[in-house]
């Protein structure tokens, strides 16, 4: 079992625009290289995560029944301090708090599959403060941002990050980090 936190970032380093927007990614030519990879991964996923930001923008612009189609009938956490409609069918528990406790739940869940932090990159932060987080997944798409929500807002220095594997989807460059 692996906690993975795979995202897109822009080069520039940015996970959501200025406005918490991920218009910019739909827009990269070839993303649908990138949808297949993820189809991939998440036949390895068996709980996910994420954060308030991250889970209010899924709700307001997936069409009704793409969380089912997307993610199955995984449990999802997301963490929030206060209170978010719940998706139709989506197999929800808002939290809060540490992480630790919610972690120990999410292995139980997840049995012999691994844990997908989906966003953001403040909620991997506290991961990784944790020391919960195994890997960072970056696809870095062809976009500069110039603002926006950082992609890891932490200082996590190379001793602690083996790069295990690049490969290229397309227009995207997806980079595997191993953090130890």
């Amino acid at each position: 079992m692996t906690t993975r936190y795979y995202t897109a970032t822009s080069l520039d380093g940015y996970i959501a625009d200025p406005d918490n927007s991920l218009d910019w990614l739909f827009a990269v030519s070839e993303a649908d290289d990138a949808t297949d990879d993820v189809g991939e991964f998440l036949r390895e996923v068996g709980a996910l995560c994420m954060g308030a930001t991250t889970y209010e923008w899924i709700a307001a612009n997936d069409p009704p029944g793409h969380w089912r189609e997307n993610y199955g009938d995984r449990p999802c956490w997301v963490f929030t301090h206060r209170e978010l409609p719940a998706i139709p069918d989506a197999n929800l528990r808002f939290v809060q708090g540490a992480v630790e406790p919610v972690h120990e739940r999410m292995v139980a869940a997840a049995g012999e599959r691994d844990i997908w932090i989906v966003g953001g990159g403040e909620l991997a932060g506290r991961f990784a403060d944790a020391g919960l987080l195994d890997e960072v997944i970056v696809g870095i798409t062809p976009v500069t941002l110039g603002g926006g929500a950082p992609l890891l807002p932490r200082r996590i220095l190379s001793d602690r990050m083996t790069l295990v594997e690049v490969a290229r989807m397309g227009q995207f460059a997806k980079l595997t980090y191993r953090l130890g």
